[in-house]
């Protein structure tokens, strides 16, 4: 059991001096991103043909809302590279959730862009991927937890997105054996033809966003990444914002 431990002191000490370093590199990536895109593309994510029902800028942390059908939600990566972890419920049957297997399958594809359906269990899309910018989102990668960032990194007590998924989740009556497996916006994990993967550096930049529409009403629980230890949210998480808004008459 000491030797576990002196392991876990070790690797924990070497995944907070890789964070560290790759911390530099993001926060140096990420600030000539923005000065190269400047305020042009956020200008455009805010631009939409129809009417606010809520902006906020959400940081890292849990954030859930409902969604009537028809509406759009708007999912803004203010400095890029910052993963977004997504679940999407039927709100009148919680049970009725969001299914990576379905959705692949129907999709027909891993990385989920314009165009992709988000199927349910009982094989209903519950939402659309209308707009997308980054048109390159993460399916597999699943949600990080503090057990399992113990296993990877022999750290304790990290804030993590299942913890942020079941907080959202108690304040609509449900528990950690409701979350399945989840989208992971502006989050690049890429799959080689010997199968292997890993998360790598994510290919979103300041004002890239992803918009999705209701198509029934629905519960939306996000987890704004929290992950220090590998490239998800560059090593240096930030905020997102989040607006929801209805569509013109005639759109």
């Amino acid at each position: 059991m000491e030797g576990d431990h002196v392991k876990d002191e070790e690797r924990a000490a070497h995944a907070r001096a890789l964070a560290a370093k790759e911390r530099e590199k993001s926060l140096k990536r990420a600030a000539e991103a923005k000065a190269r895109v400047g305020a042009q593309k956020l200008g455009k994510a805010l631009q939409f043909p129809g009417t606010t029902l809520s902006d906020r800028v959400v940081e890292p942390g849990p954030f859930s809302c409902k969604l009537a059908k028809g509406d759009h939600l708007r999912i803004i990566d203010l400095e890029g590279q910052q993963a977004v972890d997504f679940l999407v419920y039927d709100a009148a049957n919680h049970e009725n959730r969001y299914n990576a297997a379905n959705t692949i399958k129907i999709n027909r594809s891993v990385y989920v862009g314009k165009g992709f359906k988000l199927v349910s269990d009982l094989g209903e899309v519950l939402m659309t991927v209308v707009e997308d910018t980054v048109g390159h989102h993460d399916t597999i990668g699943g949600c990080c937890s503090t057990e399992v960032n113990h296993m990877r990194y022999g750290i304790n007590g990290t804030p993590s997105c299942r913890n942020n998924f079941t907080t959202a989740l108690r304040a609509h009556g449900m528990d950690p054996r409701d979350i399945p497996a989840n989208i992971n916006f502006f989050m690049n994990v890429p799959v080689r033809a010997d199968g292997s993967t890993e998360i790598v550096d994510g290919l979103s930049e300041p004002g890239d966003y992803v918009d999705l529409r209701a198509e029934k009403d629905v519960l939306v629980v996000i987890s704004n990444c929290p992950q220090q230890f590998n490239p998800c949210s560059g090593w240096n998480p930030t905020p997102v914002r989040i607006i929801e808004w209805h569509p013109s008459r005639g759109r």
